[in-house]
């Protein structure tokens, strides 16, 4: 099923748009777009897909999406009902590749530039201190006009083209070809996922959501993620008991049940195949790195 193409309008002043989002789910679907887009999350967690990569997202993320590849944020579900508690905030830049004209993404001295955006074509995860100089960034654009909005976004780019603190999400291999006759049926697969995790989700049941039958729901999902139902199953529980270590003390017992596994044995192999870490060991790791984090604060 082909993502939704969501367009998106910069003004009639504005080579680029850069916003504020401050409501959760604003584009709760699987979509696309010919602009890149730059989103700094700086308030609320969920799970991201990008291509055939599926993670969890939290205040601090920022992303780097490319032209046309398909994407979808879905906040937790607490963010869907009204809390003052619980807040969501992004940050989201959306531009062209040429937006400063062809002949000037062409010149020789900004091969870097086509070489990032074609990098991006399989989304940039953006870490350490360039998250923090692109935060900083993304912040000045919100309140700067003119030329120098260009500018900032010149660095921002330059900052993460030259940085070693960045890592690709989907797979080298991932089909992008989008089908004219698809609608919404990969967010209709993700959201019954995401609903029924916990429980044993039959093949006939997930085809009948995605309305085709068993046998080309396996080939239609796997041309499309590059890997099998069962496997992105897999990563979706994996995914939701890093959630539960990092926000929970439930056991490491009671989180394999939560998390939708039948036993431990096949919690541990699955959680360390797909982290690489242990349970436990991930939850150390998480802790040292949310008490780094206070002290420098």
């Amino acid at each position: 099923m082909k993502p939704q193409l969501l367009k998106v309008t910069s003004g009639p002043v504005h080579s680029f748009s850069v916003r504020q989002d401050l409501v959760p789910n604003i584009n709760n679907r699987w979509h696309y777009h010919p602009e890149l887009e730059l989103i700094h999350f700086r308030a609320g967690k969920g799970t991201q897909f990008i291509g055939d990569s599926i993670k969890r997202f939290g205040p601090g993320d920022i992303v780097l999406v490319g032209s046309n590849l398909p994407h979808y944020w879905r906040y937790d579900d607490l963010y869907s009902h009204e809390s003052p508690k619980l807040t969501a905030e992004s940050r989201v830049v959306h531009f062209n590749e040429n937006f400063w004209g062809e002949a000037f993404l062409n010149l020789p001295e900004n091969k870097i530039f086509r070489t990032l955006f074609e990098k991006a074509k399989r989304g940039i995860q953006i870490k350490g201190k360039t998250r923090d100089k692109v935060a900083e960034c993304l912040e000045k654009l919100l309140y700067t006009e003119g030329p120098e909005r260009i500018m900032i976004l010149m660095e921002t780019l330059l900052s993460i083209a030259q940085s070693q603190q960045i890592c690709t999400l989907s797979s080298i291999g991932y089909n992008n070809e989008l089908e004219e006759n698809e609608n919404d049926r990969m967010t209709l697969i993700y959201e019954y996922t995401l609903a029924n995790y916990r429980k044993k989700i039959q093949l006939e049941e997930i085809a009948e959501i995605a309305h085709i039958s068993p046998n080309s729901f396996c080939r239609y999902f796997k041309s499309r993620t590059r890997k099998t139902y069962s496997q992105f199953l897999l990563e979706v529980k994996v995914g939701q008991a890093c959630k539960l270590l990092m926000e929970n003390n439930l056991s490491i017992k009671e989180l394999c049940y939560e998390s939708g596994f039948n036993n431990f044995a096949s919690f541990h192999k699955y959680f360390k195949q797909i982290t690489g870490l242990s349970p436990l060991s991930y939850k150390k790791e998480f802790n040292q790195t949310s008490y780094s984090s206070l002290q420098k604060n």
